[in-house]
């Protein structure tokens, strides 16, 4: 077993149970700092069950989940985004009735509890603080020229970059991304990739929990593939996904 990264985010032993069946059975995971990961293998594997427990938003029923080395697992997810992890959904959650701007000014006020105001429909002034990390993040995802834009007119692509920004202004240290692609035309997710590629570049460390293996074969630093709860390999991405288990994280035999 290796040493917990004195940055990033690891994960250590992890178990989940459902009834008989263990979702997640003895998982190790690194997430290093300015590297992209990915986490890939078919569906029904554990990616989501994983996820979850790295996030906070389920208990582990064995195993640790560290974050720049302290152990978080028995802390919930809000409490894992006050100390700097912050996730996206697979299924895109944005507020509709606010502008882009507002959307990601909320992330950037995550950390003091602003989203609130947002929820109740209240103004979202934003102090000078957040409203410096929400212009960061529009710049940097390209979504600048859009920060008066209504979000419920905005493409799937477009929302998905509206996501990552929310999440990069809360000024992260992990970012994890749940099927990050999914629903992208090719273009979409060349736009994605550069993003990704952005925010590493930043020092983020970036977990991808993701079934389309073409997706992050040219993108991921690392590669995990996991099959029925187990990690079946995991290395350089190249070389991982160009291997016999990549067959196993597109479900083939």
């Amino acid at each position: 077993m290796s040493a917990a990264p004195e940055a990033g985010l690891a994960a250590r032993g992890l178990v989940r149970r459902f009834g008989g069946i263990s979702a997640v059975d003895g998982v190790d995971l690194d997430v290093p700092p300015g590297r992209i990961t990915a986490l890939v293998g078919p569906n029904g594997a554990g990616k989501s069950t994983l996820f979850d427990c790295l996030a906070g938003a389920v208990r582990p029923d064995a195993g640790r989940v560290l974050l720049a080395g302290r152990d978080v697992t028995r802390l919930p997810d809000h409490a894992r985004a006050r100390l700097g992890l912050a996730r996206t959904f697979q299924r895109i959650a944005v507020f509709p009735g606010l502008t882009v701007g507002e959307n990601v000014l909320l992330g950037a006020e995550q950390r003091t509890g602003g989203t609130a105001r947002g929820l109740l429909g209240l103004p979202v002034p934003g102090g000078p603080e957040a409203r410096a990390a929400t212009d960061r993040a529009l710049r940097l995802l390209g979504l600048h020229a859009l920060r008066d834009d209504p979000v419920d007119r905005l493409p799937t692509g477009t929302l998905r970059l509206l996501e990552l920004a929310r999440a990069f202004a809360a000024t992260p240290t992990v970012l994890l991304l749940d099927e990050p692609g999914a629903g992208l035309d090719p273009a979409q997710a060349d736009r994605l990739a550069a993003a990704l590629r952005a925010l590493a570049a930043e020092g983020l460390a970036l977990l991808l929990v993701e079934h389309d293996v073409r997706f992050v074969a040219g993108l991921a630093d690392t590669a995990y593939v996991m099959a029925a709860g187990r990690m079946l390999a995991t290395g350089p991405a190249a070389e991982v996904l160009a291997g016999p288990g990549a067959a196993r994280a597109r479900g083939g035999p």
